[in-house]
């Protein structure tokens, strides 16, 4: 059952004269309220009739209505039901009506009493886009009015729309009638019962109460969005500074010289936190002149128990008064910490991304009087923090994008490599291979001597094809970390014998440089793999003999070295001694261009091109070298004066630990 005229239609027919004003939500919500309150402050027992809309904005006012059941026994309720309004344990009538019943779009509140009546009809005609958000920016059409004669025609048409949904109260309906004078015309009214005897003086002291609360809700409204707006641009201020960067040093500069001018801190610092890492010294800092800097210092309160577990919930820590706070006085050396920079008050957020570490962004206010951080202002800087901590993700996938294309192009250089080796090194020992064997097949009578060449020679081209693939297969088991070190104490000295014997014996055909040892008689033991050591000698040896004629010599000299490593932990500098020996293996040989050291560890590197070069080899020996000394903890470089004036390669591995 649905009604297609609205009461303010019906009413507006039978009273031509009547005005219609437009009125606010928060406006019609201040006339209710006070036409209401002279129901719970008066002697009398009205009818009330009031019509909300829809059932939910009944349940913000029921308990209002539920005081006013108490001082009357004739209030009537109608809304939209939104669940089973109808069963509602009240002491009212509910009238739940059809949803597409015009008064889903109609304001009423309707009060009659022995001596003063009041009313309110209107309609909605205009909402915001977002009611949800704006609910009191909605707008109403219609009338208010004290008018007996036309708040008990209103009383009269909405009562007949109650019967027509709630025909069982009709007894109750009609008691209203009797009671306050409905069934008479409003012809047979004397003037007498149209006097108006509401006490003006309470109505609009009520009136003005509501309307000034709602102005003041209104107000507290807009300067919550207005700090909000204020803070959203900040945010994006300091956003889009950062994003114009894809550099972290940067980030980290205009980060910290953006939030400065923001807060106003007396220092705000910003760096890298990690908690497996050491914290490392402060770079990034904006400090008020006349205080202590904190740059170069080894800092990091997240690294402290008391804040680490409230910072890995990705929450900011607010701390007033650090002279003051408990959690901060039980720890001393922090305490004293803090002292020695002055810093009173302080405001932490961590910078994470999906759970990842990436930073810490602190605020330190080193007033006399400690400073109160609100949520405001931890909800700005963990919002910065989460922009900081996007843009340095961003920075590093763009960095690694850049190292994907570095390494997709070595990779594309290294397959025309392979290919130019493979089609060169293997075709050319095969060749050799193939022609022995079918000279020993074609010809049987050939001379024993003859015979024994053609093995030899395809024995040494087996051995170079062997040793290619062996090659291979190393650096392959190298870079995919599949090689398990056995590392154990092993004599430099001996490893070298065994290399020299070996090379002496495999090459006895060819004359070889003369061989150096300057090795120290109190050399000590070495930190190793055997057999990666032995790789390593073995390949820099055959490297040095290669490129070294018979008439040149190859020095093999070793040293201790004193090497500093500094940890850092805990605030403090611990510097401990790691001993290492150097291993330097110089020849007289052809020497190598300064602008190619480093390039000669790379996979497949030849000085030469591919098909004219005068000596052979894969130019995978050198990568391997570096592969294993790195992996033994150790490092390997080349150093040469020039073309023809020898070179020389240098490695260190550390030296074994004394056994008890």
């Amino acid at each position: 059952m649905k009604t297609l005229n609205s009461l303010l239609h019906d009413l507006l027919q039978v009273f031509p004269s009547l005005r219609c004003q437009v009125y606010f939500k928060a406006s019609l919500t201040a006339l209710s309220h006070a036409m209401e309150d002279l129901v719970l402050v008066g002697a009398d027992k009205p009818l009330v009739i009031a019509n909300f809309q829809q059932e939910r904005f009944y349940r913000q006012e029921s308990r209002r209505y539920q005081r006013i059941s108490q001082r009357t026994d004739q209030v009537y309720v109608l809304a939209a039901p939104e669940s089973n309004f109808a069963a509602t344990s009240t002491p009212c009538v509910t009238i739940p009506f059809d949803p597409e019943d015009s008064l889903a779009q109609e304001w009423h509140l309707i009060i009659i009493g022995q001596q003063y009546s009041a009313c309110i009809v209107c309609q909605e005609y205009a909402s915001p886009v977002d009611a949800a958000s704006l609910d009191q920016a909605r707008q109403f059409k219609g009338i208010w009015t004290f008018d007996r004669e036309v708040t008990t025609h209103a009383a009269q048409l909405i009562l007949e729309r109650i019967l027509d949904y709630r025909p069982e109260v009709a007894d109750k309906v009609e008691i209203a009638r009797q009671r306050y004078g409905l069934t008479q015309s409003s012809s047979n009214q004397t003037a007498t019962e149209r006097v108006l005897e509401i006490d003006a003086r309470l109505f609009t002291d009520r009136l003005v109460t509501y309307l000034q609360s709602s102005q003041y809700k209104q107000l507290k409204a807009y300067r919550t969005i207005l700090k909000k707006e204020h803070q959203e641009r900040l945010v994006n201020t300091i956003s889009t500074a950062i994003r114009r960067s894809l550099n972290p040093e940067e980030i980290f500069q205009i980060t910290v010289k953006e939030v400065g001018e923001v807060f106003s801190p007396c220092r705000c610092l910003l760096y890298p936190y990690n908690p497996i890492d050491q914290p490392v010294p402060i770079e990034y800092e904006a400090v008020t002149d006349g205080l202590p800097s904190l740059k170069g210092e080894i800092w990091s309160l997240a690294k402290h128990p008391l804040f680490q577990a409230v910072l890995a919930q990705d929450r900011a820590i607010a701390i007033a008064d650090t002279t003051q706070e408990l959690g901060i006085q039980a720890y001393p050396q922090l305490s004293a910490q803090l002292q020695r920079f002055m810093i009173k008050s302080c405001l932490v957020a961590p910078i994470r991304y999906q759970e990842n570490w990436l930073g810490i962004l602190e605020l330190h206010h080193c007033g006399v009087e400690p400073y109160v951080w609100n949520d405001s202002d931890r909800s700005l800087l963990e919002a910065i923090a989460t922009q900081v901590g996007v843009a340095l993700i961003q920075a590093q996938a763009y960095n690694n994008l850049e190292t994907l294309n570095r390494q997709l192009a070595a990779l594309e250089r290294t397959q025309s490599n392979l290919i130019a080796i493979v089609g060169h090194e293997l075709r050319t020992p095969l060749s050799t291979i193939q022609v022995c064997l079918e000279s020993l097949i074609t010809e049987p009578d050939m001379p024993p001597e003859f015979q024994q060449s053609m093995l030899q020679t395809a024995m040494t081209d087996s051995e170079r094809m062997r040793q290619l693939i062996q090659d291979f297969l190393t650096l392959s088991r190298l870079e995919g970390g599949c090689v398990n070190w056995q590392l154990e104490p092993i004599s430099l000295p001996a490893s070298l014998n065994l290399v020299l014997n070996r090379f002496k014996k495999n090459q006895f055909l060819k004359k070889l440089p003369e061989i150096i040892l300057k090795l120290p008689s109190d050399l000590p033991l070495v930190l190793a793999d055997g057999e990666g050591l032995i790789e390593v000698l073995s390949k820099l040896l055959e490297n040095a003999y290669k490129f070294t004629n018979s008439e040149g010599t190859v020095t093999i000299r070793a040293q201790v070295l004193d090497v500093e490593s500094i940890k850092v932990a805990n605030f403090q500098n611990q510097q401990n001694k790691t001993q290492m020996v150097e291993v330097v293996i110089a020849d007289t040989g052809r020497g190598i261009e300064p602008s190619q050291l480093e390039t000669i560890f790379e996979r497949f590197y030849q000085e030469e091109g591919f098909l004219q070069r005068s000596i052979g080899g894969t130019g995978l020996g050198l990568a391997i070298c570096r592969q294993i000394i790195q992996r033994l903890g150790g490092k390997i470089w080349a150093a040469s004066p020039g073309k023809n004036q020898g070179s020389e390669f240098h490695f260190t591995l550390p030296i074994a630990p004394p056994t008890i």
